[in-house]
Parts: structure tokens; sequence; C-alpha cells
């Protein structure tokens, strides 16, 4: 397992040297100057270098790049050209804040998605099957800022139940204030991952039942309960490999929702870097996002291995 864990965490470290690249090139190949939403209109050509200068610009694409990285392996994203704090603080509270409505979000959606993908695959083909089936669809179909809108016209301007933005006031705590702010967005962020854990359990679930070794179990005597167990165990490895990919998605937030519902996370922080062409903002925020994703995979990774020992020897 130890030499498993090497091996995994030695492809991790080319992996995000290629995602920091691609995060810096990515900002760079967009059209327009940064500087344009600081700079004064009239500023001189003296004036224009002098900021460059100050924010790196003038020096060749490469350079910048290994100057960025290197300050970014310190903690160090630079200053956001807009605000002119530190990026890495901005970030961090932001990170915060999306994993909180993560967090939130996969309660909902993790184990309602395995309970339906389950109930569909074990009655496959019957009514109960197809509800549920089409229930997936639909999630995954459904516009999410669309619902979102919905959500807050009936909770928050019709009924008044719950705010219709914002994550409170001072910071987050798990009190009654603050998770009455977070009920909508979380379940608006939920249906998606529903929709595809429900899918994907539900045609796991549903071959495994139909192998030969599953009515071996059932001719040795086994109980329901027991056979279960088995199924669950040979689904396990790729259902944590989707809902790893799907948490990654819940941590990377949802850039419409966030906006949607005022959500300080990293979603509403990339939409202001993005209108502002706040280029460190963007990059560290970018960046921050991909090595979660990365280390969200390489967890992932080693939970399949713990369960199923055919993946190590492989």
């Amino acid at each position: 397992m130890l030499v498993y864990l090497l091996r995994r965490l030695l492809y991790v470290c080319p992996v995000a040297i290629g995602v920091s690249a691609i995060c810096f090139m990515l900002v760079h190949v967009a059209p327009g100057d940064p500087l344009t939403a600081i700079m004064a209109v009239d500023a001189t050509a003296q004036e224009q270098e002098a900021m460059r200068a100050a924010y790196g610009l003038d020096k060749p694409l490469p350079t910048q790049y290994v100057i960025w990285l290197g300050k970014a392996v310190q903690g160090d994203l630079g200053k956001s050209i807009a605000s002119g704090r530190p990026v890495a603080g901005e970030v961090i509270g932001a990170v915060q804040n999306s994993l909180v409505l993560a967090f939130a979000a996969s309660l909902i959606a993790f184990p309602l998605g395995i309970f339906l993908g389950f109930l569909a695959g074990y009655f496959r083909d019957s009514w109960i099957d197809r509800a549920v089936t089409t229930v997936a669809i639909a999630g995954v179909s459904l516009p999410n800022y669309w619902l979102g809108i919905v959500l807050v016209i009936i909770f928050s301007v019709t009924l008044g139940w719950l705010p219709a933005m914002g994550a409170g006031d001072g910071a987050w705590m798990w009190d009654f204030t603050h998770l009455s702010h977070i009920i909508l967005p979380a379940i608006t962020l939920s249906v998606v991952p529903i929709g595809i854990v429900a899918r994907t359990m539900r045609a796991l679930v549903g071959e495994i039942y139909s192998m030969d070794f599953v009515q071996a179990l059932y001719a040795k005597g086994l109980h329901r309960g027991d056979v279960l167990r088995h199924v669950v165990r040979n689904a396990a490895p790729t259902g944590l490999s989707v809902m790893g990919i799907q948490l990654g998605y819940l941590l990377g937030g949802s850039i419409l929702i966030e906006t949607v519902f005022n959500w300080p996370g990293t979603g509403f922080l990339l939409s202001n870097a993005i209108f502002q062409r706040d280029l460190p903002l963007l990059q560290g925020t970018i960046l921050v996002l991909a090595l979660f994703f990365v280390l969200v995979n390489l967890t992932v990774d080693v939970a399949q291995a713990i369960i199923d020992p055919r993946i190590k020897r492989s």
C-alpha cells in the first residue's frame, strides 16, 4: 500500500506542474489588457510602463510563469489588480465558503443519489426504475441557475421562508441564521450530482446483479442483505470515482449558482475576476481549484485501492 501511495504521489507532481502552466497560459490567451481597469485613461507611456513593471507584465511570458510559480509555491499568489489586496487572502476566504457549500450539497447529493441508484438497480425495468431514471435525467438536464431562480421566487419572494442571497453576517457558523442562507444554494448545487450518481449507481447495481456470482451467492443460501453487501463492495470503486469527480465539481462551485445567490465563494470570485480582467486573482483562484481537484482524485484513488486490492496489484 505504501508503494502504491508513493507512486500516486509521484504522478501528482507533474500533473500539478502541468495544471499550473495551463492556468497561467489560459488567462493570458484572453484578449484585452488587464491594466486598463485601473489605469487612468490619460496615463502617459511612462506611467503605463511603470504599472506593467510593478505587476511583472513587462517580462516575457516564460519568465513571468517561472516567477509566478516560484512565489505560488511559497504561498504568494500576488496582489489583486482591482482591489490591491493579496490574492491568497481573498482566495482562502472564498475557498472556505465554497467548502462549506460543497459539504452541504454533498450531504444532499451523495446519499440521495446512492439510494436512488441502488433502488433503481435492484428493481430494474420496474416502475420504480423508470421513475428514478426520469428524476435523474431531469436533474441533469435542468439548468441549475434557472432552478435556483425558481427556488428564490418560491421560498424567498413568495413564501418568505428563506433568505434569497448571501452567506449571513460575520464568519460562518453552523447556527440557524447561517444554515438558512445555505439551504437554497446547496439544494440547487446538488441537483446535477444527484442525477449523475443515481444513473451511475443504477447501471452498476443492475449489471452486478446480473452477474453469475450473485446467482451463486443466492444458490449458497445467503440472505438478501448478505448478497447486497457483496454488491456494494463491487460497486464501491466505480461509485467512489464518480463521486470524486462530482466532489471536485462541488468544490469548484458554480459561477452561475454563486452569482444567483450572491454566495461569496470561488465561483463568485471568479466571476468578478473575469469581468474586471484581474489576472492575478483569476490565476490564483483557478490554480487553487485545480489543485483541489487533483487532491480529491488522489484521495479517491487511495480509497479505491483500500476497498479493492486488485487496483494496487494492477
